[in-house]
């Protein structure tokens, strides 16, 4: 069967449409919660935005960025208290309170920060990149400021480089380095690390006996956090961003 020249990969279009993860919608694929015009889906198959497209049963809306020019991305500056996710049961600021409406599709948050972390979140409006700027094979770097409480010794700093072991497996810190002190109650650190794994910060630090008490996440892969952007704002990013982004989000040899 002839394939319009604009049909892509199923996968593809509805990650592009940040309607989930490519792995996500696979599974649904091979659940066989996915169907195009009518039939069930196919690994494989390619469709384009005209196609009917339905996720048990419903209708799935295409009206987004097809053609990657069109992807818009922004990076916003978290305060502390506010949920990264879209609505909060217990009626708590969201980070997509603030943002501004997109010219098309919807905004994705690139990985998470909790609750009581500040700092720098990406918004992107293309799910491919979202997807592959999250996925662990990319080992994009994440660098935090972080205060804790008390002064570790230099034992502890090496047990932080080498490897903790936490509930969900070894963690290590890339770098770390001291940073001038605040006061004689806490020590502050500049910290990378190249997975998201949740509240991975803080459970490093818990596990060698540190408390944080202040999280800041300054820099996600090619971006940084800027110095004269407050809590609560947000700015469009460059076309040189964004294309930083998009390449740092591809495999080896995709490009």
């Amino acid at each position: 069967m002839n394939q319009p020249l604009s049909a892509v990969r199923l996968q593809k279009l509805l990650a592009s449409a940040g309607l989930g993860s490519r792995r996500q919608i696979e599974n649904w694929i091979r659940a066989g919660r996915l169907t195009v015009d009518g039939r069930p889906a196919q690994l494989g198959e390619r469709a384009d935005a005209r196609a009917d497209i339905r996720l048990d049963g419903r209708r799935l809306e295409l009206k987004q960025n097809q053609d990657a020019g069109e992807a818009e991305a922004l990076l916003y500056y978290k305060p502390a208290g506010e949920v990264t996710s879209r609505r909060d049961p217990e009626g708590r600021p969201t980070v997509f309170d603030r943002l501004p409406a997109t010219r098309h599709g919807r905004w994705i948050v690139v990985g998470r920060l909790d609750v009581n972390t500040a700092g720098l979140l990406l918004f992107t409006t293309d799910g491919a990149v979202a997807h592959g700027l999250m996925h662990p094979s990319r080992q994009i770097e994440r660098e935090y400021l972080v205060r804790v409480r008390g002064r570790p010794a230099p034992a502890t700093l090496r047990r932080l480089l080498e490897g903790v072991m936490l509930e969900d497996g070894p963690a290590a810190f890339d770098r770390l380095v001291e940073q001038p002190p605040q006061d004689a109650r806490n020590t502050s650190f500049r910290v990378v690390l190249h997975e998201g794994r949740n509240r991975e910060v803080r459970r490093l630090w818990e596990a060698v006996g540190h408390e944080v008490s202040r999280l800041l996440r300054v820099r996600y892969g090619p971006v940084a956090l800027p110095r004269d952007l407050r809590p609560g704002g947000w700015r469009y990013l460059d076309s040189a961003a964004t294309a930083a982004l998009a390449a740092a989000a591809t495999p080896p040899g995709c490009g």
